[in-house]
């Protein structure tokens, strides 16, 4: 069935305002480069043969704890645990009847242009699953864009890398195909990124012919014969690679490429590769946790060619588990690498949980997610955004910003004003442009008007894009608002060779000549009769936003003389000093303990608000040695944003009594000595 019969012609009123608006000649790019992987394994064997290209010959099921397939996040990895009963494929909804849906949004333009979709050509059901995306563009021609994504329609020959290529600034894309299918075979959940030495674009992906991580490269992306394979790094244990590259001639380590991936076959570590040499070799390789972190994306500052890599610690996986942000840095071209910053823990958004992977849907568990967001960097200023739950909202996003190159961060910073505690908001992604704008871009529930979305419901909405941006490199943010033009619903995703809970791992997006590159999964174009997943794109142009900024709230913090101290009766009140005004409203007893013991009495507030003392009935302090106090991040506001962490050690030790002196025994003094007689005297 051709798809392209059944998209949406109807452009609504903020389309037409974006129409008009548009400048003639205004030309976009964007560069970045992010990622996801379908992924090549050469495992042990097993009795039953692998009907499935994406399955090695002979597998052996039992493998898969031991390997860590359960936590990967490549196709690869997820047609293994279909085979091996360990997750449902996708299947259609046997209910749906053939129809189109389209939102309608009669409100004014605030981010973006007119939506554009990625998937041209012809579509075979069920083969009909595109996402996760990764924008990159051309500096030296800004018209020149390229997007990534996972594309299903050659899943069944292990093709999987679909990449759609526009000529004129974004107005319009086509897919590459060649045959009928990409023209990236052995290649699944490719990212891209752009060398400007060389003029050469390098697709990175999970790749069968190297047997780990390689791809294609071209000088002529829209060519689908162009394109040349190569080779990056051997490992069957690659999952979830990300790249980018430095395309700035002022930069000290300017055409440097880089990829970093977690490699499970050794320790599911992240290891990096970098290119000195625009892509001919990859041989320089460096080792940058000792543990398992998600290997979430990597970013650069182009203005002082320092590389970040945002790492997530995800607590186990699972729903209401915790999660912690952690930054790697290298400023010397990847050659050094040091972790800079981890984060507080937080509950990972979700709903419920299907196997390992946190999802933001239940009733059935869908659209695995584990709060996974985007870095950007300019000039010394590292922003991040990401998903957390927040109380009984399965999800919110939230902003938080370095001025010290990825050392300490600002308290988080929730971006969209949603607050309706049944809607989520989820996935976002982030880009920085060369005039210090940020654009921060997410999944949003707002629109929703039925009490729960289902997969491939045509004429329900669910979600639709919403962005805010920031003019002055994170310090001040306009209003939030929508970016895509209608609100989509829940696409289903129908392919029997990807696990059923799979929707979008990430968007990566980036921006060029200070215009921001979008592309998101959208459900608004059916095929018989199912919410299909399809790539959309759009961008921003300058200029564009209400001139409402908010400010980011900064860090406040708690600190007390007592920290380090030693006490020797057990107290029962206990102060704290905090560096800005306290808003009285968010301060609880239980916001403070002691040895994780909640104070119980109402707290006492005193000079401004700037001196908080927590009371107890009873003492906390019951052994002798170390105590702490803590105060979780965020338990309340201070100096107008949440509170940081604070946790301070102290000592009880118990004096010994004095005791009283007994006396002594002493020998007796000898006695006088004898005395001589005294003489008469005649």
């Amino acid at each position: 069935m051709n798809k392209r019969a059944a998209q949406s012609g109807v452009l609504n009123l903020r389309v037409l305002i974006g129409m008009f608006i548009m400048l003639p000649g205004v030309v976009l790019a964007l560069a970045g480069f992010g990622i996801a992987q379908a992924q090549q394994k050469q495992f042990t064997v097993k009795s039953t043969n692998s009907i499935d290209p994406l399955v090695p010959p002979m597998f052996d099921c039992s493998k898969i704890h031991d390997l860590g397939i359960d936590k990967q996040v490549n196709l690869r990895a997820g047609a293994i645990m279909i085979f091996c009963g360990e997750a449902q494929g996708g299947s259609a909804s046997p209910d749906e009847t053939s129809s189109r849906f389209v939102q309608k949004l009669l409100q004014p333009l605030v981010y973006g242009t007119t939506d554009v979709d990625l998937i041209t050509g012809t579509e075979t059901y069920p083969h009909v699953t595109q996402s996760t995306t990764f924008t990159a563009s051309n500096p030296d021609n800004p018209l020149q864009i390229v997007v990534t994504y996972n594309d299903a329609r050659g899943i069944n020959v292990n093709n999987s890398a679909g990449v759609s290529v526009s000529t004129d600034g974004g107005n319009t894309f086509t897919r590459l195909t060649i045959n009928g299918q990409s023209p990236f075979p052995n290649c699944g959940s490719p990212i891209i990124v752009y060398n400007r030495p060389s003029q050469t674009w390098f697709i990175a992906c999970n790749d069968g012919s190297c047997g780990g991580i390689g791809g294609y490269k071209s000088t002529t992306p829209c060519d689908p014969k162009s394109w040349i394979h190569y080779c990056i790094y051997t490992s069957s244990g690659a999952d979830r690679e990300s790249g980018w590259a430095d395309n700035n001639p002022s930069s000290p380590f300017y055409g440097r490429m880089y990829v970093s991936w977690n490699d499970f076959t050794r320790g599911q570590n992240i290891f990096l590769r970098y290119s000195t040499d625009n892509g001919l070799t990859w041989t320089n390789e460096r080792q940058i946790t000792a543990t398992f972190v998600r290997n979430v994306q990597i970013t650069g500052d182009k203005v002082t060619g320092a590389v970040y890599i945002a790492g997530m610690d995800e607590g186990g996986g699972g729903c209401g588990t915790t999660r912690a942000n952690k930054l790697y840095r290298s400023t010397d071209g990847g050659n050094t690498w040091t972790n800079t910053y981890n984060g507080p823990t937080f509950i990972g958004p979700c709903r419920t949980a299907s196997g390992y992977f946190a999802t933001m849907y239940d009733n059935p568990a869908y659209w695995r997610h584990m709060g996974w967001g985007e870095p950007a960097a300019y000039n010394g200023v590292v922003s991040y955004v990401y998903a957390a739950k927040n109380g009984s909202d399965p999800g919110d996003v939230f902003y938080i910003r370095s001025t010290d190159m990825g050392v300490t961060f600002s308290a988080p910073f929730q971006l969209n004003s949603n607050t309706d505690p049944t809607k989520a908001q989820w996935e976002p992604n982030l880009s920085a442009s060369d005039a210090g704008t940020l654009l921060a871009t997410w999944y949003d529930e707002a629109p929703r008007v039925a009490a729960s979305c289902q997969p491939s419901s045509p004429s329900t909405p669910c979600y639709q894009m919403h962005s805010r941006k920031s003019n002055d490199n994170g310090v001040t943010w306009l209003v939030d608002d929508t970016f895509s033009d209608v609100a989509s619903p829940l696409p289903l995703q129908p392919d029997p060779s990807i696990v059923a809970t799979y929707v979008s791992d990430y968007d990566y997006s980036s921006s060029v000549l200070n215009q921001h590159l979008v592309a998101w999964v959208d459900g608004r174009v059916t095929i018989n009769g199912i919410s299909q997943m399809d790539a959309f794109f759009d961008r921003e142009l300058p200029g564009l936003g209400t001139p409402t900024p908010t400010p980011t709230p900064m860090s406040c913090s708690v600190s007390s003389a007592g920290c380090g101290g030693v006490v020797f009766t057990p107290p029962i009140d206990f102060t704290v000093n905090v560096s800005d005004p306290v808003d009285p409203a968010t301060v609880q007893a239980s916001d403070f303990t002691v040895n994780n013991i909640p104070s119980n009495l109402p707290p006492t507030l005193n000079n401004g608000n700037t001196t908080i003392t927590f009371h107890y009935t009873t003492s906390p302090v019951t052994t002798r040695g170390l105590q702490t106090m803590h105060i979780s991040a965020g338990a309340f506001n201070c100096g107008g944003g949440p509170v940081l962490e604070f946790a301070c050690p102290f000592f009880y030790y118990v004096r010994r009594s004095t005791p009283t002196p007994r006396p002594r025994w002493s020998e007796p003094p000898p006695p006088p000595p004898p005395t001589s007689p005294k003489r008469l005297r005649r």
